[in-house]
């Protein structure tokens, strides 16, 4: 195959590239950005704009989630995080802010005790309440390892979206001497609600999580360019825009193996900016979690600090509580909608991929997803 490279003899690995390494080609064709659609619907639910905020404690609180879909988006609550463990969450919040300022590793230590605390199954149902009353999708993260124990409370609740999400995530988990794994398909197939599952890697895995039943599968697994330690503490890594066409390739084919049912790709790591964004969503996402660029915004619950939702496990934490913003930070609508003073494109990400669409001469973000790209030589 033309992307194996010799490593050394013997050994051959994949030649693969990041989000950063492509460009977007634009057409001929221009069109008025006023002209483009950044919706999209998974199941019986639509949403203005494609962007998922990550499952961690320091960006989605119940207000967060409501706010984000208010503009019309999903924000997903971290079902094993502190706000089903924690009644003064914002108070437990500010002393970890507090700690990371003076000493990152005490913040980690405190992240690892504030997760050991009991699950409060009243204080989670109180979150979904919330944000089901509030009129917006509510959706829920578990881990594969507690997706069995949780998951009935949460439909019970009132749940719309079940999120089951690991670092990486397979549908034939290997277990001796544990309790029977999670069988996704067969649970999947009990449930009344729909799920997306991740994150994912490579076409097999993305093939076999749709076989599953899942309506969604995210590729990736939250990575950022800080915070996110998967890397140095595991050695993996993903290269997204590989990645996230491989997916692609794996929602075609099983279009085609099932003659139509549509599984949505999303992409989870390494998108920083309106411009990444663009690109996740052009090589093949219909939607993208973000996690660091909404911490800006003034409502995300970390009060300027982020760290993913991996950052408080017991023995292998894999993030750490950094901080995004110290001075005046943005709001959710001007990180989302601008107006923009940031040439960076860390603000206005949808307006950004909205101009990208219209420069490409795009309308839709399907369409949009058979861009032109190039690869930097």
């Amino acid at each position: 195959m033309r992307d194996l490279v010799e490593i050394g003899m013997g050994r051959t690995a994949r030649r693969t590239y990041e989000l950063s390494d492509v460009n977007i080609v634009p057409s001929r064709r221009t069109r008025s950005s006023k002209e483009v659609s950044t919706s999209w619907q998974i199941d019986a639910y639509r949403f203005d704009i494609p962007v998922l905020a990550h499952p961690t404690d320091a960006l989605v609180s119940p207000t967060f989630a409501i706010e984000l879909g208010k503009a019309g988006g999903l924000g997903v609550i971290n079902g094993e995080g502190l706000w089903g463990r924690h009644a003064d969450v914002d108070a437990v919040i500010a002393r970890l802010a507090e700690t990371a300022s003076t000493d990152p590793r005490a913040a980690v230590r405190y992240l690892q005790e504030l997760h050991a605390a009991p699950l409060q199954s009243d204080l989670l149902a109180a979150a979904v309440a919330q944000v089901r009353e509030s009129g917006v999708t509510t959706a829920v993260r578990v881990s594969p390892q507690n997706a069995r124990a949780l998951t009935p409370e949460l439909v019970k609740a009132g749940i719309d979206l079940l999120v089951i999400q690991g670092t990486i995530i397979s549908a034939e988990h290997v277990a001796h001497g544990e309790d029977e794994p999670l069988n996704l398909k067969t649970f999947i197939s009990e449930l009344d609600v729909p799920v997306i599952a991740g994150g994912v890697s490579d076409h097999r895995t993305a093939l076999h999580l749709m076989r599953t039943g899942a309506a969604g599968v995210i590729v990736g697994f939250g990575s950022t360019k800080q915070g996110t330690t998967t890397s140095s503490s595991l050695g993996i890594g993903i290269p997204m825009a590989t990645a996230i066409a491989d997916a692609a390739a794996a929602r075609r084919d099983y279009l085609d193996e099932t003659g139509g049912r549509y599984v949505h790709v999303i992409a989870d790591g390494d998108i920083e900016t309106a411009g990444d964004l663009a690109k996740a969503i052009a090589c093949g996402a219909d939607a993208a979690v973000l996690g660091a660029p909404l911490a800006l915004a003034e409502e995300a619950a970390g009060h300027g600090w982020y760290w993913p939702s991996v950052a408080g496990h017991p023995s292998m934490p894999r993030g750490a509580a950094v901080r995004v913003e110290q001075g005046e930070r943005p709001s959710l609508g001007t990180v989302l909608f601008g107006p923009s003073d940031d040439p960076s494109g860390s603000l206005n990400l949808v307006g950004g991929l909205r101009r990208s669409m219209a420069k490409a001469g795009y309308s839709d973000l399907k369409e949009f997803q058979k861009v032109g790209l190039s690869v930097r030589g």
